[in-house]
């Protein structure tokens, strides 16, 4: 049987064994781009860019990762436009990590598509399996926040920091807790509140 098989596997979700993926599809590649990109000084921002535009398999416009950061593949990573994490972000991609258009990702945070068997005998063989993450645009998540495989994140949705996101979120939800629950829905009252707050700076700003 084809060692390739172990690598369709990981990205179709099924049990797969990591020492059976062939070196050409293994994860030494992304791990070598993610420590050049750790050692940078950090003042040399457009490097750091230009590297982390190659450890991703798909990078919109204006996206900065703050080093350190942490992949296992790398390639397996999309990411929308005007993306920002802040540092210490940690990416397990053995399967597909989505992110939308303007997504704000605090210090800490943790992409975990990787899962293990939860029966013992199984899980001493070294058979794994992961799962997509999928966060919509204009999505906001706080400081050590983990999301785990399989999860889906609505659009404007706000992950509170220390979440930890085990099924699926709506749009326009306020999420907090281990495990995240909704705290309320977004509405236009924060809408409203939030431009009143915008309308004044910007007044402030002029009048300066």
């Amino acid at each position: 049987m084809s060692k390739d098989y172990d690598y369709h596997q990981m990205l179709a979700g099924q049990l797969y064994c990591a020492d059976f993926i062939r070196p050409e599809h293994n994860s030494i590649n992304g791990k070598k781009i993610a420590q050049q990109i750790n050692q940078l000084p950090i003042e040399q921002r457009e490097k750091i860019i230009t590297l982390e535009r190659q450890l991703v398999g798909k990078a919109g416009q204006d996206i900065y990762i703050n080093p350190p950061l942490y992949v296992d593949y790398g390639r397996h990573i999309s990411l929308g436009d005007n993306f920002y994490a802040n540092q210490n972000c940690t990416f397990l991609d053995v399967n597909q990590i989505v992110i939308g258009n303007n997504v704000l990702v605090g210090p800490n945070v943790s992409f975990y598509t990787a899962g293990h068997p939860l029966d013992a005998e199984v899980r001493r063989t070294g058979l794994e399996y992961g799962l997509p993450i999928k966060i919509g645009d204009d999505v906001w998540i706080g400081g050590s926040v983990v999301i785990l495989p399989g999860v889906s994140v609505g659009a404007r949705a706000v992950i509170g920091a220390g979440s930890v996101v085990t099924k699926d979120l709506p749009a326009d939800s306020l999420v907090v807790g281990n495990p995240a629950r909704i705290l309320r829905p977004l509405t236009t009252a924060d809408y409203d509140y939030w431009m009143q707050k915008k309308t004044a700076y910007l007044s402030g700003k002029k009048q300066s």
